[in-house]
């Protein structure tokens, strides 16, 4: 297994203290297990419920060996430990600054033990190595299961699951089953184990449902919370007025963005939706998401900031990480430009936000899509607009008559109203320059009108609400025109 080959070369290099990072604990003592096996030495797991016991190559746990405090097993590596690889199970809680004991400990048993005869392991899911342990340490990173694993630990949950319920097999399709596999990515050869257990055992079928579900599923395990939002809804093209160059662009590059494996340089990388308030950019952005059937994660620009020094990047840095953790996915940067407006910016956490986004955007591997999401483009620095930062920039402008009749259709329908008993052609009309998040609210009003005179919603209802309605392109006919401008001189693609 590479894995044991690579953590065997981190220990023959003569590092004795070594932060092993993960979630999966059982199979992170497995793999010293295989290593100490083939190194002939001995290995000891300690824990602070359990102290310090002695694995036997049989997996079995000999009678623990006292050390239960962790002052106690330390001061015992240090000094008289017999040599071999103590995993020490949690111990990031006694690695703070209130525990400089334990700190300076870690750091003698790493000073000590150069030779390699003693090896401490680290093992957590998380763990933040104070400044004078870091430099005498090493951190190894346990490889994640590619898509022939998942695959495999699927068909053996499958299995096994139809063997207890005396069945032939699970029911599922090739192309759900590849589905599935993308996205499982990312996470741990238990946790996979999991989710494909939990997509199985409501009805012996993996089916698309189960997709959403693995996805829902996989945001909790990440434990992303703050500044990054699990979607739960996503939205079908079919519920989004007009944007058909749009759709045919995704249409395209759908087939490319799910291959499996990493990203390769000329797979698609993400657009930008710029135009008017209440367009439909963020209905395009989860439509994407819908159209691609991948998780959609939402990054709210404007709570990225923080009044400390540097924690602001830090927010940005931790929230690409862990959508990297998701991916294949779909980004939605909502409103980039209230993160990124660098004009007004004195103390330049601006500058340095936007400096930490377009190096992730450069030199990412992951398949991360990115869509932005932007209202005001004089705000939007220049380097984030340069052509080579996203695959397209699409200008979302104020819907023409025969997109109007579709978004009057759409919502309309959404409210189990038939669109056949009125006239479309006219609402359409009568609604010049709105944009669909206003028509969306005529409609809304009217019902709440007929509700209120017990009638039925009609056509002159929906007439007066258009007429009483003020439309953005009124209020903003200046700053719309604005942005009809730039996009025609810089070419930018229509949806």
């Amino acid at each position: 297994m590479q894995d044991a080959h690579d953590l065997a070369l981190v220990i023959d290099g003569g590092i004795a203290l070594i932060a092993l990072e993960t979630h999966d604990e059982q199979r992170a003592v497995e793999l010293l297990r295989r290593v100490a096996e083939a190194r002939d030495t001995s290995l000891f797991r300690w824990s602070v419920t359990d102290g310090l016991k002695r694995h036997t190559f049989g997996l079995q746990l000999d009678a623990a060996l006292q050390h239960g405090e962790p002052q106690q097993i330390l001061e015992h590596i240090k000094s008289r430990a017999e040599p071999g690889i103590y995993a020490l199970c949690d111990f990031h809680h006694w690695l703070g600054a209130e525990h400089p004991v334990q700190v300076r400990q870690l750091k003698d048993i790493a000073l000590r033990h150069r030779q390699g005869s003693v090896t401490v392991v680290l093992i957590s899911h998380r763990i933040d190595l104070p400044p004078e342990l870091s430099r005498l340490s090493a951190r190894f990173a346990m490889s994640l299961p590619d898509d022939e694993q998942i695959l495999g630990l699927v068909r053996e949950e499958a299995q096994r699951w139809a063997r207890k319920n005396g069945v032939a097999k699970v029911k599922t399709d090739s192309e759900t089953l590849r589905k599935l596999v993308s996205n499982l990515q990312g996470l741990t050869h238990s946790e996979v184990r999991r989710l494909a257990r939990g997509a199985i055992v409501d009805d012996g079928a993996i089916t698309d449902t189960d997709i959403s579900e693995v996805n829902r599923a996989k945001f909790r395990l990440m434990d992303m919370d703050g500044l990054l939002s699990f979607e739960y809804r996503t939205e079908s093209f079919a519920n989004v007025g007009g944007m058909a160059n749009f759709r045919a662009w995704l249409t395209k590059r759908k087939s490319a963005f799910s291959e499996s494996g990493e990203s390769h340089p000329d797979s698609p990388r993400g657009v930008l939706l710029l135009g008017v308030q209440g367009g439909g950019k963020s209905l395009a952005a989860k439509a994407v998401a819908g159209l691609w059937q991948l998780p959609l994660l939402k990054l709210d620009m404007g709570a990225l900031y923080n009044k400390y020094h540097g924690e602001t990047e830090r927010n940005l840095r931790e929230s690409l990480a862990l959508a990297e953790r998701v991916a294949p996915c779909v980004l939605w940067f909502d409103e980039i430009e209230k993160g990124l407006a660098v004009g007004h910016d004195e103390s330049g956490v601006a500058r340095r936000v936007l400096g930490t986004l377009l190096t992730w955007m450069a030199e990412r591997t992951s398949r991360v899509f990115v869509v932005a999401t932007a209202n005001d483009i004089s705000s939007l620095p220049p380097e984030l607009v340069r052509k080579g930062r996203f695959d397209e920039i699409f200008f979302v402008d104020l819907p023409q008559q025969d997109v109007r009749q579709d978004i009057f259709a759409i919502h309309l329908r959404a409210r189990d109203l038939d669109p056949a008993m009125f006239s479309l052609p006219q609402l359409a009309a009568a609604s010049a320059g709105f944009s669909g998040a206003e028509i969306e609210q005529a409609i809304v009003s009217a019902l709440y009108s007929a509700r209120a005179s017990e009638i039925a919603v009609s056509d002159a209802l929906l007439l007066e609400e258009i007429a009483s309605t003020s439309p953005i392109s009124a209020i903003m006919a200046e700053r719309i025109e604005d942005l009809r401008q730039w996009s025609a001189e810089r070419k930018v693609a229509r949806v």
